[in-house]
């Protein structure tokens, strides 16, 4: 009798909170797309970093969550479960607890009717680790994983996977869940000349001086609003408002209301490029008119000065500020809005990973039978 749905076990950082983990929505997004496309799906993320205080949802319909304590004991039988149910195992980056033990002893759950993947929410910085340090760990499990699976990067991180030894690399780029994020009314606590939301990290923190610091210092008369964890003490102009976390609800209300959101890359993300942030398809499906510091690739996904603005430096955020009107900055809002329906919601992005997934299932069936 032929199974009717396959079944997902996925170790991650968190689905249900967004507190310092901006992986969150992504996953929820790639989640959500599976469960319609017929796959049944269990989270398992650790209970750490205060993440469950602060949610962003419950427990969603698509996906089975649980939540386990800080302990290997517990995440061994977890893995044995995971190994009994699942057709497909993931293992994410930067799930935050037991990382190298989970690299290690996924592979060993691979069975001939099973599929092992590694998805890495950040390559860059997964890939330099790698490079900087021969005697890192991960680099002896990289060829043990049947698919890395990456958040972004294109031909960049899958020839550097290549030669550290995967099988294959696919990116399953970020994309919009239009049930979540789309236009709402403004909001006056939002309503800014410029807004940023990003959690303070060190290969950020001199981009977002350069790009959104320096530049409200340019216009004192002008608000700036500053989302994110982490930016208490960052020495700012008066005129930036900082408000903290931003919770999910509020991201259409933030992207909505502000004359021009930006986007700034880590610093690693920005040098491999071909990596759009989640906040680039959240502030399109708003509507929002974007301005993101440049990366190779972006043309990928929007068109330049039609639906995205590009700043190289702060100096070019300034020019961009000084020649935007309510009214270029609502028509590229909304050119922005038609792409990011039309070509990067997650049903899109679904289809190749849906795909990937029966291949690889298919041909490990084949090389059992043959053996």
């Amino acid at each position: 009798m032929k199974k009717e749905k396959l079944n997902i076990a996925f170790f991650g950082s968190s689905i249900v909170s967004a507190y310092w983990n901006g992986a969150a929505t992504y996953y929820r997004g790639i989640i959500k797309a599976l469960f319609h496309k017929g796959y049944e799906i269990t989270f398992y993320e650790p209970d750490i970093y205060n993440r469950q205080k602060h949610r962003d949802i419950d427990p969603p319909d698509y996906c089975e969550v649980i939540i386990y304590e800080d302990d290997q004991i517990n995440l061994q039988a977890l893995l044995r479960k995971a190994q009994e149910e699942a057709d497909i195992i993931i293992k994410a980056s930067g799930v935050g607890a037991f990382d190298e033990f989970l690299e290690e002893e996924i592979p060993k759950l691979k069975t001939t009717k099973n599929a092992i993947f590694f998805w890495d929410v950040d390559a860059p910085a997964t890939l330099s680790r790698m490079q900087n340090n021969l005697e890192d760990d991960f680099r002896n499990q990289v060829k043990k994983y049947d698919c890395i699976l990456t958040y972004g990067g294109g031909d960049p991180v899958i020839d550097a996977y290549l030669k550290l030894g995967a099988k294959r690399c696919v990116p399953i780029y970020n994309a919009l869940d239009e049930e979540t994020h789309f236009p709402v009314e403004t909001e006056k606590k939002y309503d800014s000349f410029l807004s940023f939301l990003g959690n303070r990290l060190p290969d950020r923190e001199q981009r977002v001086l350069d790009f959104f610091v320096k530049p409200a210092g340019k216009f004192s008369d002008k608000k700036f609003l500053l989302g994110g964890s982490g930016w208490e003490d960052l020495e700012k102009p008066k005129n930036v408002e900082y408000i903290n976390h931003v919770y999910t609800k509020d991201h259409n209300a933030f992207n909505s209301s502000a004359l021009a959101v930006l986007n700034i890359s880590r610093e690693s993300m920005a040098v491999y490029g071909f990596s759009p942030a989640t906040r680039v398809f959240e502030a399109a499906g708003a509507a929002a008119c974007m301005i993101t510091d440049y990366w190779e690739g972006i043309e990928m996904f929007f068109e330049p000065d039609q639906e995205i603005l590009i700043a190289k430096d702060g100096e070019e955020v300034v020019k961009i500020l000084q020649q935007l009107t309510p009214e270029k900055a609502q028509k590229i809002g909304k050119a922005a809005y038609k792409k990011v329906l039309e070509k990067h919601t997650y049903k899109n992005r679904i289809q190749l990973l849906d795909k990937v997934i029966k291949e690889i299932l298919k041909e490990n069936k084949l090389k059992t039978e043959i053996s």
